[in-house]
Parts: structure tokens; sequence; C-alpha cells
């Protein structure tokens, strides 16, 4: 910055540092400190619905609430499948009576197990919208659990809780065995909703480990930008260009 004799206005001398990377890269393009720090903005499960999203929540609960309720039937499944005990007709009658209490429950209770269900499916669809590599891998897995877990559901225990309702079991399927398959399906549902669960875990540890790999990658950049070899570098640059 200079004074001119005459003038009113300061004349400033600009000088353009002439360097190739600074001359064809446009300043909207050029990097800068704050672009490098922010590594949510550059983390792929950053803008997607991740782990920790509030549909996760919507699938672990409503998962975790099922499991429970087929947990309440374990005392009376136990006996048709895991153990070798014979079965008595106290036994047995109290099965039926149990899987007949549950038919003959009031409509609300079915209703608030299908609003249940229902919610988590739509959970499911709001996280395969548009999805990520980890949503469509562990959500994607998760649905497809889920699923199962509802046809065993429509397709086993309600026809089967119908048949105990009736009483009409048949010649092909007598009264024992249709017991043990909707002990089984219970047993089914309550695998394949482990699964959902232990999927929805390991989606959140991945983008975890994601995410810390991408913080030590971005640290260690910025120590070697910092370090002492490149400041010498970039002086002996510098010197150069003078």
């Amino acid at each position: 910055m200079s004074w001119r004799r005459g003038s009113s206005k300061f004349v400033i001398r600009s000088h353009r540092i002439a360097s190739p990377h600074l001359s064809s890269t446009p300043a909207s393009k050029c990097p800068s400190s704050t672009d490098s720090l922010d590594f949510h903005h550059h983390s792929p499960s950053a803008t997607m619905l991740g782990a920790s999203s509030f549909a996760t929540y919507l699938i672990v609960c409503p998962t975790s609430f099922l499991l429970g309720v087929l947990f309440t039937n374990w005392s009376y499944d136990f006996p048709l499948l895991w153990t070798s005990n014979p079965l008595t007709p106290a036994i047995i009658s109290a099965i039926e009576n149990h899987y007949i209490m549950l038919y003959d429950s009031p409509p609300l209770i079915g209703r608030v197990l299908h609003a249940v269900i229902l919610i988590a499916l739509v959970a499911f669809v709001v996280k395969l919208y548009k999805p990520s590599e980890s949503n469509a891998l562990f959500d994607g897995a998760s649905l497809v659990l889920f699923m199962v877990a509802v046809i065993v559901y429509g397709s086993n225990t309600v026809k089967g809780m119908q048949i105990i309702k009736s009483g009409e079991y048949g010649d092909e399927i007598p009264q024992i065995q249709s017991l043990q398959v909707v002990a089984a399906s219970n047993t089914i549902m309550a695998l394949v909703l482990i699964g959902v669960l232990l999927l929805q875990a390991g989606q959140w540890y991945a983008e975890k480990k994601e995410k810390e790999e991408l913080e030590k990658a971005l640290a260690s950049g910025l120590n070697n930008a910092d370090s002492p070899t490149v400041a010498k570098k970039d002086a002996k640059d510098k010197k150069k260009k003078v």
C-alpha cells in the first residue's frame, strides 16, 4: 500500500501468487479447513437414516415388544418341544385353554398387536427410501426376517389357534401335533425377531467403526499437513518462486 501525491486516495498494490494449482482451480472449488474437518458432511451414512435415527427405534421397540409377547407363551410351549417328559391330559388341557384364551381375547388386544407390527413395517419403509449401502444391507435383511415372522404368524399361529378353538384336529394332524406346530411357529418367530435385533445392532456397530476410521483418517491428514517436513518443503518452494 502506497500514498500517491496529489491524490486523496490510497493505491493498493496486490500481488498474485503464481501457483499453477491456485490459478487453475476456481475459488469456489478450493477446499477449506472447515470442509476437511466436517467429517459428518462427508460420511455416507450421515445424510441417511442410519442406526441412530428415530426410525431405528421404531423397529427395535416393536420387535422387542413382540419378543415379549412370544415369551409369555414359553411356559406353555416348553413341554411340547423342549422336554422328553410325557404330556399328561392336564398339561394338554392347560395349553389348549391358554391358546383359546388368547384367541378369544378382546379385539382391542389384537388391534394393538397389529398396530405394533404396522409401525415396524412403516419404519422399515422409511429407512429403505433412497437407502445408503448400510440401509440396503442391514435394513433389507432385517425386513426379510421381519416378514418371515409376519408370514409365520398369519399362516401357522392364527390358523393353529383357530383349530384349537374349534377342537377339530382331524386325522392327518392330531391334537398334540397341532399344538406342537403352534409352539414351533412361536419359536421360529422368536428366532427371526432376534435376528432383526442383531442386524440393527450390527448396523450401529458398522456405522460407529466407519465414523472412527474417518476421524482417524482426517486427523492423520491434518497431522501430516502440519508436520515439520511438509513445512520445510513449503518454505523451499516459496524461496524458489521468489
